[in-house]
């Protein structure tokens, strides 16, 4: 069977595979005992393959990427969230059952019908082995002569190749595992002094903000530019009659489609967090994070708003957070917009009224991270900006939500999705746009970026992992800090603006307003 969507095609089962004709030769040679043995353990390793083929279909088709057969089981539990959040409990169990069930049915079922073939075989012996010498024949020369079907080759491996494929997987994780965390050891920054970090930002009100999902694509894909890129000028207008100037450019996301933690920790950390693996490592390390590194200066308090965290989060300790308001910490009492708990506006609002407005204690300035949630997928429904002096507890957008597009509408249609995923980017970003021009101040200075690119089905199989990034600010001497990075005036990175990678910023960003090297080698 192939293991992604784009290659489900009736021509590829018919293929001849290598593995059964050598598994007939074998079964046909062995005594009684062993054969029913081995063809029981043959048959659930080809059943085990075949569900790692089912969640490779899922991998590549929603994250750009192959299943990892050591790292990424540990995903499970938040596919599981994702669905009960976007299509309610009742789906998500009968799911859950379902795939349970299959995963079961395959291993099993599988391994009783080998066992099955290989008794028929021995009570036709003769039979058997004459058919399986002129299988054999047959798939040399097939192979030989390089002979397919509709550009599927007849003699086939497919198995044999998944199975070393994942060999090599096991092998690379393990492998990658010691490498990092020797990398994970070294930090330019690592021994910088407190009063050597960050100087050009004294004073400063910086807000480091995160917006879910938002891709190159939305800026470019035909689809969901024209409305995105319409928004972003728009508001690049607004900010600049407001006395704003911003400044954009692109990172390469360490991650697509989703597990947006990746993004988030290797922006801040400098290191490529690309799998989960090194998550953990990088979190249980005292690597320096950038926004750490104004908790280490000692003149800015450091507070975090995260509408998407619903559980405990150690990781508060890595990104040097004296504070951090989550999901249930932020008085929302209106509805969820599927996965997303609450409107990107009125998550906004909070860090206004709980945050923003209030001078931090002993003339401190203040570092603030916020993730914003509301184009998560599936896209539907979306929230709508209500007046800022309506948002109450959030009960204001219970007709919106109400009125939206339910997610099993949108969630199986690409078009759709496409469609969606904009408008869910243009609001966030009128929502983030808006809270700046109504209250930002002199002092403010706004970063904010994609965290990665929405899933492959929206923004194409071969779609770059590029997101935007900007900074934007009042003080001149903000933007003129990083003048030579050469990015693109306004909110709208041009398409040939520069393009680092992600954990490239942290340095640089560092370096720009004024911080010291100090390595740190272990």
């Amino acid at each position: 069977m192939p293991n992604t969507l784009s290659g489900l095609k009736a021509v590829t089962f018919v293929r001849i595979p290598a593995e059964a004709v050598m598994g007939a030769v074998v079964l046909l040679a062995l005594p009684r005992r062993p054969r029913l043995v081995l063809s029981a353990v043959a048959g659930a390793v080809v059943g085990a393959l075949t569900v790692v083929d089912f969640f490779n279909m899922g991998f590549v088709d929603y994250l750009g990427r192959p299943f990892n057969i050591i790292l990424d089981w540990s995903l499970l539990p938040d596919a599981r969230g994702y669905l009960k959040d976007t299509l309610g409990g009742t789906v998500e169990l009968a799911v859950t059952v379902g795939a349970g069930l299959l995963i079961f049915l395959l291993i099993a079922v599988v391994a009783l019908a080998t066992v099955r073939v290989s008794n028929q075989l021995t009570r036709v012996r003769t039979k058997a082995t004459r058919a399986t010498l002129i299988v054999g024949t047959v798939w040399i020369t097939c192979n030989a002569l390089g002979l397919s079907v509709a550009g599927s080759p007849l003699a086939a491996q497919k198995a044999t190749a998944v199975l070393k494929s994942q060999v090599r997987t096991v092998q690379q994780t393990l492998k990658d595992e010691a490498e990092f965390r020797k990398v994970a050891k070294v930090d330019a920054f690592g021994n910088t002094p407190g009063d050597q970090l960050v100087p050009a930002l004294r004073g400063k009100d910086v807000v480091f903000t995160f917006i879910e999902s938002y891709g190159r694509s939305a800026i470019e894909d035909p689809i969901e530019a024209p409305g995105v890129d319409k928004t972003l000028d728009a508001q690049t207008a607004m900010l600049k009659k407001a006395g704003y100037a911003a400044k954009s450019g692109w990172l390469t996301s360490a991650t697509y489609g989703g597990s947006s933690w990746l993004g988030h920790s290797t922006t801040m950390s400098g290191l490529w967090v690309s799998n989960q693996q090194r998550y953990r490592t990088v979190m249980a390390s005292d690597h320096l994070s950038l926004t750490k590194a104004f908790q280490k200066t000692g003149d800015f308090d450091t507070v975090g708003v995260m509408p998407g965290i619903q559980k405990g989060w150690p990781e508060q300790s890595f990104y040097g957070l004296d504070k951090v308001y989550n999901a249930f910490q932020l008085g929302y009492k209106g509805p969820k917009f599927s996965w997303s708990t609450m409107p990107d506006q009125y998550a906004l609002q909070q860090f206004q009224d709980r945050v923003h407005s209030k001078k931090p204690a002993d003339g401190k300035s203040r570092m603030s991270l916020l993730i914003l949630t509301s184009s998560h997928q599936p896209w539907a429904p979306i929230p709508k900006m209500v007046p800022w002096d309506q948002l109450g507890d959030g009960s204001v957008f219970d007709a919106i939500q109400k009125a939206g597009n339910k997610a099993s509408d949108v969630i199986a249609d690409t078009t759709r999705s496409r469609q969606e995923y904009g408008k869910s980017v243009q609001y966030s970003v009128t929502a983030l746009t808006q809270w700046l021009q109504r209250y930002g101040n002199d002092n403010t200075v706004l970063v904010f970026l994609g965290d990665h690119q929405p899933i492959a089905r929206v923004s194409g199989n071969h779609a770059s992992r590029d997101v935007p990034i900007s900074v934007v600010a009042k003080d001149p001497k903000v933007l003129d800090a990083i003048d030579s990075w050469n990015w693109t005036d306004g909110l709208r990175p041009a398409h040939d603006a520069p393009v680092w990678k992600m954990s490239s910023f942290r340095d640089r960003f560092l370096a720009a307003y004024g911080s010291t090297p100090h390595p740190k080698t272990n």
